[in-house]
């Protein structure tokens, strides 16, 4: 099959052909913008899972720090309650009728409160006084002339407190606390 192209036909297929060309130049822009704007897309997204990832990582630190933090405050209240349940014990067992405690007096102004004597004779020994030092009773002489005082304290239930006698009395002991 012969075909006879004419003057006008071969216009009409380069004005076509020239459209195509311009209509895929179109396209071909339309494309290149459209992937630089998906590259931009892209490099922000991977900016933010960067960020998020190092934000993870940093409140997982944070976290990390918060639970052992949380994990001492819980074994120092476990150590405190238990102290508390001592106390407590200590306090029932204190208001038995005739309990006693003992306190550690310097100069008439008290230092510590004792369950027995000998430890506050021991503690003594902690503030200065020779730990072998020799214990008189007090007698007549005002609480604030000694240096060192253990005095008694006895539960009184009708009272509801305790009440206290000068009992025995250190040495006077230079230098001490």
């Amino acid at each position: 099959m012969i075909r006879i192209v004419t003057k006008k036909r071969l216009a009409l297929m380069e004005a076509d052909a020239t459209a195509a060309f311009e209509r895929a130049q179109r396209a071909k822009e339309t494309a290149l913008l459209d992937a630089a704007r998906r590259a931009a897309a892209l490099a922000e997204v991977t900016e933010r899972a960067e960020r998020a990832e190092a934000t993870t990582d940093e409140v997982g630190a944070i976290l990390s720090t918060a639970m052992k933090e949380l994990s001492a405050a819980q074994q120092d209240l476990l150590l405190k309650d238990i102290e508390l349940r001592r106390l407590r014990d200590d306090l029932a067992e204190a208001r038995a009728a005739g309990r006693e405690v003992h306190v550690l007096l310097h100069y008439g102004t008290p230092v510590m409160v004792y369950r027995s004597r000998e430890d506050a004779y021991a503690d003594t020994a902690t503030h200065g006084a020779p730990a072998d030092a020799t214990w008189h009773p007090a007698g007549e002489r005002f609480w604030g002339d000694q240096e060192w005082l253990v005095s008694t304290f006895t539960y009184d239930a009708d009272a509801r407190g305790f009440r206290g006698a000068l009992e025995p009395v250190a040495e006077s002991v230079r230098g001490a606390a």
